[in-house]
């Protein structure tokens, strides 16, 4: 999932952004309305964080052309003015959640887990590729039920891999999909991630194929389902 925050004290956006990433977000950060509004219009975002006051465009103002121009990205808004006035006109005005500063950092965590859930919809909730399966709210991989130890951007890889099973999927999508600005996240680091996920997956019968020069798909090795070993997946290139 990649998620836009848009907050102007640069500390709290620094820790918010860190806390995110380490839950496996691809997360990108703006610090005025103007920007964020131009982030918005050039890239789809699967959940905003906004802040009220913001400079150069005022966060209201921000949420009201966003939805103007029908995009429903989940907002979760957050203000330092928790009125019951300022809460009524930003729901009104498309917002989807409100939280008041300061706030735990786990609280947040919570309800982007929650807004993602609501908008991702339950049949979407759990991605299934013979024998495994991912929550990607829950951020949670397993294997005929046993649970792999993935790091954040180890599960992020496979999420995007499993939304396309069998597509070729090049360095430079996974690069954009895994990292948000200002990542430093190269391709060679893309082959190492690649690495360290396909020898995770392979003993279950779950292989990632590479094609040389353009990048990688999810291919599922035979699986006979009943209990046995999956027989050994052919050496990908």
């Amino acid at each position: 999932m990649r998620l836009l925050i848009v907050e102007d004290d640069a500390v709290l956006a620094d820790g918010l952004s860190r806390s995110l990433r380490a839950c496996g977000y691809a997360v990108d950060v703006v610090g005025d309305g103007e920007r964020a509004d131009a982030a918005l219009t050039a890239q789809a975002y699967d959940l905003v964080i906004l802040d009220l006051g913001l400079p150069r465009l005022g966060g209201l103002e921000l949420l009201q052309r966003l939805r103007s121009r029908n995009i429903h990205s989940p907002v979760l808004v957050l203000t330092a003015d928790d009125s019951v006035e300022r809460r009524v006109q930003g729901l009104d005005l498309g917002a989807d959640d409100y939280m008041a500063k300061p706030f735990a950092l786990s609280e947040l965590e919570a309800r982007v887990r929650a807004l993602a859930r609501r908008s991702l919809g339950s049949s979407r909730n759990v991605l299934r590729h013979g024998p495994l399966t991912l929550d990607p709210i829950g951020r949670v991989a397993s294997i005929q039920d046993q649970r792999l130890e993935l790091s954040a951007r180890e599960l992020s890889l496979l999420e995007t891999l499993l939304q396309r099973p069998g597509r070729l999927v090049s360095k430079d999508q996974l690069v954009d999909h895994l990292c948000g600005w200002g990542d430093e996240v190269t391709t060679n680091a893309i082959e190492v991630y690649v690495h360290r996920l396909r020898k995770k997956l392979e003993p279950g019968g779950i292989r990632i194929v590479t094609v040389r020069g353009l990048g990688y798909c999810l291919e599922r090795a035979l699986w006979t389902g009943n209990g046995d070993a999956p027989s050994p997946p052919p050496q990908a290139h």
